[in-house]
Formats: structure tokens, sequence, C-alpha cells
């Protein structure tokens, strides 16, 4: 159990909490969301004892063992393993004192010892460790080598592979995912599922906030707000009190404007004075007028490109890699103008170095890549941030990369991604890491391109700043090649997966479900023992499983498509439904006289679509039966 009570804390002279107070029982998973900068990270260092608040306390059930990434790693000559297995303190000990002990050849210490081991199953603690970070995309094979010989997003990795191993009966994550790709993510999520203690997790990926919580704290105006149910019960939860408070202000507000009319015309009239000041007493009593400060919505727009014909790109017979060794072979793909596609496939595998080809960074060791003369790209990669200018301020930085245009340009194209006068005029150093993601998006977009090649654009924009590029995703004009571990992201913009593994890069015929399963299963076959004769007949068996479910995968695979396209279709004629109805319920349509032929016109319109509806909505349960039937 862990209990915030009433904490106030002020760090670096701003006040963070208020009298915030909050409840969180044991086995719960919990999402700890709010904007950035209102104190998510500051409460972890709190439950943790890093800080002391000025107020209230916290209170944790004594006993319990907390577990948390480090986000600092002294040792880096060790290997992955031995690493993650040392995390474990008690087990560490344990195997010290045993040494100890046989070096004195204490048999009745050892006898101990070893009772004590077992008690926390340290048999099996490499074999743990193993899985966890394979399951973070780690082979065996790297699992012995050093953290030294790998990049600090690794390195990260492997420090939430032992947050991970520790026994834990609360395990704090923030942002978990940062460092992952979506094979890691979806692992991930199914080990926290599983996770048998507490879980508190900071992350902007609503679809692990869906999947794993069953409560939110939201963190907002110096406290902590509690909703139960996943994310988005929690954004719908808190729609519709922000809306009931609005309106019950809107009451107050009546009422205060009414009696201070009384009060205002009939206070110097003797007749009247008695109950004019009865009417102030009573606007005494009214609560404080209550501002709401809308917060402004993000939205960005990309700019509509020139219209090429299709094939955008076609490379034929293609390999691509460094220094004469191929990382991509027998590549035979073609990008078209409508295309959404998201790459699929561990780190390492070769989707960055696909992305590069595609961005003109790389070119074909064999094979041919044509494109239009005309054909503009937008590549965005995480590392970019780390090229802008951090002394200049965004505008001076987009002066540079719009060479020619006026202020006017520049300033509305910063705007079209959030990025107004204020930020604008900020230094770079100064904005925060989705403030930079944005100017990226700015810069990679100042030509109009015709694709928009994305490598993890999601990493440091919070929930709104995600819903924003998936609605802007969505009403662009270009082609879109998505490398991302969101899965929302790829189920909410991607019409078409491609598979980087084992050298090649080919269309995948599934959706994310089925990709899923198809990891499951390679996890399954890498823990499956190693028994020939057992093996062989498994291996035969998982080969026919494969063969099976990629047939079915095939034949699925349009019926898929086509109920996405039937859905997306469904939802554009509810929404001009939708706006049909406004329209001829606004009370100034029906003026004598004036509106008939447009109020006529209005309703053909609604009868006309609300047939396309039931049509539509009959053909939506037909592909459903159809493809449950198959499945």
């Amino acid at each position: 159990m862990l209990d915030i009570n009433d904490i106030t804390l002020r760090f670096s002279g701003r006040l963070l909490f208020n009298a915030a107070s909050a409840h969180i029982s044991d086995g719960q998973k919990v999402g700890l969301t709010g904007r950035n900068g209102t104190g998510k990270t500051t409460l972890f260092r709190l439950i943790l004892g890093h800080l002391t608040p000025d107020d209230g306390e916290i209170n944790i059930t004594k006993g319990q063992k907390i577990a948390t990434v480090d986000q600092e790693i002294s040792n880096i000559d060790i290997s992955l393993i031995d690493f993650v297995l040392q995390a474990d303190i008690q087990r560490t000990a344990l195997l010290n004192e045993l040494e100890k002990a046989e070096h004195e050849n204490d048999g009745m210490k050892m006898a101990d010892i070893h009772e004590k081991l077992n008690m926390i199953n340290a048999n099996s603690a490499q074999a743990r460790a193993g899985a966890i970070l394979y399951g973070l995309g780690f082979s065996s094979e790297q699992q012995k080598q050093p953290l030294s010989s790998f990049s600090g997003g690794w390195r990260m990795r492997v420090a939430l592979a032992a947050a991970l191993f520790v026994p834990s009966d609360i395990l704090l994550l923030d942002e978990p995912t940062n460092h992952l790709d979506l094979e890691a993510t979806l692992w991930l999520e199914g080990f926290l599922e599983k996770y048998p203690g507490t879980l508190i997790i900071i992350s902007h990926d609503r679809y692990l906030l869906n999947r794993l919580c069953t409560r939110i704290l939201h963190i907002e105006n110096l406290k902590i707000h509690s909703y139960g149910g996943n994310y988005d019960a929690f954004e719908q939860t808190r729609a519709l009190q922000r809306e009931n408070e609005r309106k019950q202000a809107e009451k107050t507000e009546e009422t205060r404007k009414h009696l201070q009319a009384f009060v205002d015309r009939f206070r110097y009239k003797a007749n009247k004075a008695k109950q004019a000041q009865s009417r102030v007493k009573m606007l005494e009593k009214l609560p404080p007028k209550i501002t709401f400060t809308n917060q402004a919505e993000l939205h960005f727009k990309f700019p509509t490109p020139t219209e090429l014909p299709s094939p955008l790109i076609k490379i034929q017979d293609g390999s691509v890699g460094y220094t004469q060794k191929p990382v991509l072979s027998n590549l035979n793909l073609r990008i078209d103008a409508d295309d959404r596609i998201a790459l699929l496939g561990a780190n390492g595998n070769g989707k960055s170095t696909f992305a590069k080809l595609l961005a003109g960074k790389l070119k074909l060791m064999t094979g041919t890549l044509s494109a239009s003369s005309k054909l503009q790209i937008g590549y965005y990669a995480q590392h970019q941030t780390e090229e802008l200018n951090k002394n200049l301020t965004a505008f001076e930085q987009m002066q540079l990369t719009m060479k020619g245009a006026s202020e006017t340009q520049i300033r509305s194209h910063l705007g079209a991604f959030g990025l107004t006068q204020q930020k604008a005029d900020t230094q770079i150093a100064q904005l925060s890491g989705g403030e930079k993601a944005r100017l990226l998006f700015a810069i990679m977009t100042r030509h109009a391109p015709n694709i928009l090649l994305l490598d993890e654009p999601t990493n440091h924009l919070d929930i709104d700043a995600r819903d924003a590029l998936i609605e802007a995703l969505n009403t662009y004009k270009g082609a879109v090649i998505l490398i991302t571990h969101d899965p929302h992201l790829i189920e909410l913009t991607a019409d078409r997966l491609w598979l980087v593994d084992n050298g090649r890069c080919s269309s995948y015929d599934g959706d994310l479900e089925d990709y899923k399963e198809l990891l499951s299963q390679k996890a399954r076959i890498q823990s499956a023992g190693k028994n020939d004769n057992k093996n062989e007949k498994q291996t035969v068996s998982r080969k026919d499983e494969r063969r099976e479910a990629a047939e079915k995968r095939l034949i699925c695979a349009p019926l898929r498509k086509a109920l996405k396209e039937t859905e997306k279709n469904l939802e554009q004629l509810n929404l001009q439904k939708e706006k049909i109805e406004e329209m001829l319920e606004d009370p100034t349509l029906y003026m004598i006289g004036l509106n008939a032929a447009k109020v006529k016109n209005l309703k053909i319109s609604l009868s006309q679509i609300t047939q396309e509806i039931e049509i539509t909505e009959s053909r939506w349960l037909e592909l459903s039966e159809q493809l449950e039937n198959l499945l």
C-alpha cells in the first residue's frame, strides 16, 4: 500500500504540489499522467525518498521493496548478464557469503546459505535474467558482451532489464518504451501484464496505458486526481467532469449577474434596501468565479505536396549496406503516392538502413532505384535534435533552412507545428524535447515533401502531441513511411506493413495482432529445450503451424484491409451526418422565407447519407462475419 498524504513541494522556487493526496492499493497497475513539467518524475523521486516534501508525508507498507530503472550505470566493464544478475542485491550478497564459507570450509554455513538461495529461486536466476534480456532485444551472444560495447540507448535497455529482474513489490517505470523498438515494447507489455506487484508507470504511450492500467493518477493544478479504468476511460471521465463544471459555473455566473443587477438597481431605494441587502449576502455566499483556461489544442499541419505519378520510388533487385557488406538484399519494392507503410522488425535488422536509402543518405550497392526528378522527401530521425544549433531561436534556425522566405512565411510554417511567436523566439536550448521534435517536423517539411519518412517520431511527444501527429498524418496528401515503437500510431495511420528481417524487406500480410503472435511463437521456440528427437518433432509441428498461420494471414489480409476501409468510410459518413444535423438544428436557418431551398437540400442530403450509412454498416457486418468465420 502506498499513501500520499497532503504533500506540498516547492522545487527550484516553483510550487509543484499543494496539499496533494493519492492512495494506491497493493497490486494495482497505475498510469501517472500530466503535461510535461507538472511533476511526474519528481513524484517518483519523492516515493523513492530522494526528495522530502515540504509538508505532508508518503507512507509505504513496511518491508515493501521498490524497484526502478537506474539512470546512471557506473560499471560498464561487466557483461550484460552479470550486470542484470548483480542487481539482485540479496542474491549477490548470499553468493559472496557462500564463497567465503567455501573458502573457510564451513559446512553448516554453506548448507544454511544454500537453503536461503533456494528460497529465492537463485538456481533459475541466470535463465530468468537471460529471458528478460532476450525479450528486450539482446541475443545470447550479446548478453556475454561488456556494457561498454553498447550505446547509451542500448545501455538503458539493460538498466530496464535489471529493474524487471530485481524482486520487488512496487515497480516505478518512467517512459520505459523510449529506448525500445516495437518488438521489445510488445514484449514489455506482456511482461508487465504478469507482474504481480504494484506498478506505477509514467508514459505517453496511449496503447501501453490502455492495455496495462486499471487506474490513472493525473497531475493537474498542483493536485493528484484519481480516475478508475485505463487511459481512454480517464479521458472520457475527465471530459465529462470538465463539461459539468463548466455548466455549473455558467449557472452560478447567471445567478451572480441576476443578483448583482438587483443590488445595483435597488440598493439606494428605501423601500427596496432590505431586499438589496439580502441579495448582497447571497452574493457573498456564492462560490468564487472560476476561470476556465482552455489549454490550447495542439495541431500539426503538413503542407500539401505537388502531385506526382506513382510509383514515387521503385527498387529492383537492390541491396544496401555499409563498407561493401550488404545489410538488406533482394529488395523489390515500390512506394506509391497514397501509401501508408509501417516498417516492422527488431532494431539492428536494417530498418534505419532502409530509411537512409530512401532518404538518399545511402546508395544501392546493386540493383536500381528509380524516382521522379521532382520527388521531395522529408526525413525525421531522432538524432537530428543534436544537429540543431542550441544558441539560435527556432525562428533563426528556420530562417537558415528557408532561405529567401519572408518572416511571415517562416512564422506561418512554424505555427503549423504549434510553435507560435513566443516559442519561435525562444532559444532552442530552452525548448522541451517535444518542442524540438516539432521544430524538426517544421524543418523536414519546408519543401512540402511527397514522402514523409519518420524514424521514431513520437519519442519526445506527449499524448496530446501524438494525437495531433496522428490527425496530421491522416490528412496529409503524400506517402508515409513509419518506423515506430508506438502500436497506437501504427494502428491509426498505417495501411500496409513491411517486415525487415533476415536481410530482407518485404510486405507482411497480417496486422499487429498477427505480428505479436509471430513474436510470441519465436519466443517460445527460443526458450524450448534442446532434446534432439523431441525438438525435431516440435520443429516440424511449428513449421506446420507457421505455414498454416501464414496461409490464414494471406486469406484474411484482403478482408482485414476491406474491413478497415469500410470502418474509415463509415466514420466519415457519420461525421458528415453530424454536420448536417448540426446545421438543421440552427434556429436561424428557419427564418421565414430565407432558407427554404437550403433546408430542403440539407434534408435530402441527410436522407441520402443515412441510406449510405445503412448500406456501409451492412457491408461492415458482412465482412466482420466472413473474417470471424476464417479465424
